[in-house]
């Protein structure tokens, strides 16, 4: 089946562009279905690349640029074989880390397609059909490129599809040894312990994406009062007592989340300081009578998924921030962050000012921030830039 392009409309794909959204197309030979496999010419009948079509926005997610089999094992294997070279290069603490993204859509030419290795497991998480429908070329490439290093391959999907192909259906392996695995294993990211459930975890069982702001806190915990807000599985509470750090205070709203962090944290014993857990909403934590922190960690589940919610999510953001900043001690440092995509990295620049300059305090921007380099984003496709951060210095 074949996808021809209105005149003009090539120029993202020539940038290598992924995405092409259902505007720029003329016309459709073949009456292709939700996960198919299209071609895709421009007006001169030129093959431009191939992808999985979809009836939506973005009607074409491209896995090459130019011609391939994208139905045959060979696509699979050097794709996959490509991103696990990029993980190599870019992780320098193999020895003390056993977990990490390696396949992040877009920026490993996988549009659609998420694996998270734990230890000896993968975890998969599709986002559009196409890629669904072709995971068990995918689980067999995960075989064939990880090796005897690999235990089980999961598949997470059900959870990141539409609603009307995930409705009733279940989670499940795609492939596991004959010993089949628990459902959760302790793994080291620099040498920090944690215990992932990729069954019952949010995502795959654990945010990868802030290992290197976790590693750049350890640097400003040692012997401070540390408050970690929306704490899930208390990443950032656990290399803050590693480090050194004298008191720290974990809050969430979930008391499944709190028991991930309780238990984390005894997993990372014997350290010096002490840990109490809250479980409590985080703006009335903040808003409660209590002590100064050091240091804090202000990692807000994504706010906004639409432009429609852009605005609300920005004074959410803000009013957040503002507690933040009055709870935190004088030379005290602020780790904030956004997940949001919609929220750019001027507009939660200027939204973190507009907190800092509402409650009147002088604050110098230490470090931006950004997801780790397992997560890495092509040139070409700037929207893969989803995670954005902050460090205050506040006085």
């Amino acid at each position: 089946m074949q996808v021809y392009l209105k005149p003009g409309k090539e120029g993202p794909v020539l940038r290598f562009h992924p995405w092409i959204f259902s505007g720029a197309i003329a016309r459709i030979e073949g009456k292709p279905e939700d996960g198919d496999v299209v071609e895709v010419y421009d007006r001169s009948q030129q093959l431009l690349g191939i992808g999985h079509f979809h009836h939506g926005s973005i009607a074409v997610r491209l896995l090459s640029f130019g011609p391939a089999n994208v139905l045959e094992l060979e696509f699979w294997v050097q794709k996959l074989q490509q991103a696990l070279v990029v993980r190599q290069t870019a992780l320098h603490s193999a020895e003390t880390t056993d977990c990490y993204r390696l396949v992040h859509g877009e920026g490993d030419g996988l549009s659609g397609l998420i694996v998270d290795v734990y230890g000896p497991v993968a975890v998969v998480q599709c986002h559009s059909i196409g890629m669904h429908r072709q995971r068990a070329l995918i689980a067999e490439a995960l075989r064939e490129v990880l090796g005897d290093a690999l235990q089980a391959i999961y598949d997470k999907s059900y959870e990141s599809l539409p609603p009307k192909y995930a409705e009733n259906q279940p989670n499940s392996y795609l492939w596991s040894a004959s010993i089949f695995p628990p459902e959760n294993i302790v793994v080291h990211e620099n040498g920090v312990a944690f215990r992932i459930n990729w069954v019952t975890g949010q995502k795959t069982g654990f945010f990868l994406d802030q290992r290197d702001n976790r590693q750049l806190l350890a640097r400003y915990a040692a012997d401070k009062t540390v408050l970690n807000t929306f704490c899930y599985t208390g990443g950032f509470s656990c290399y803050a007592l590693q480090a050194g750090a004298a008191l720290v205070h974990s809050v969430d709203v979930s008391a499944k989340a709190m028991e991930l962090t309780a238990e984390n944290v005894e997993l990372n014993r014997p350290f010096l300081g002490e840990h109490e857990g809250f479980t409590e909403d985080v703006l009335r934590f903040l808003k409660n009578d209590g002590p100064n922190y050091d240091v804090m960690i202000v990692d807000p589940p994504a706010y906004a998924k639409s432009m429609e919610k852009r605005h609300n999510a920005v004074q959410g953001y803000k009013r957040l921030n503002e507690a933040a900043l009055h709870r935190l001690a004088p030379g005290g440092i602020l780790f904030t962050f956004s997940c949001s995509q919609v929220i750019d990295r001027e507009l939660f620049y200027h939204t973190i000012a507009a907190a800092a300059m509402e409650v009147g305090r002088s604050v110098r921007v230490l470090h931006h921030l950004t997801q780790g380099a397992d997560h890495p984003v092509s040139l070409f496709h700037p929207e893969g830039s989803y995670l954005k951060g902050l460090v205050l210095f506040v006085e």
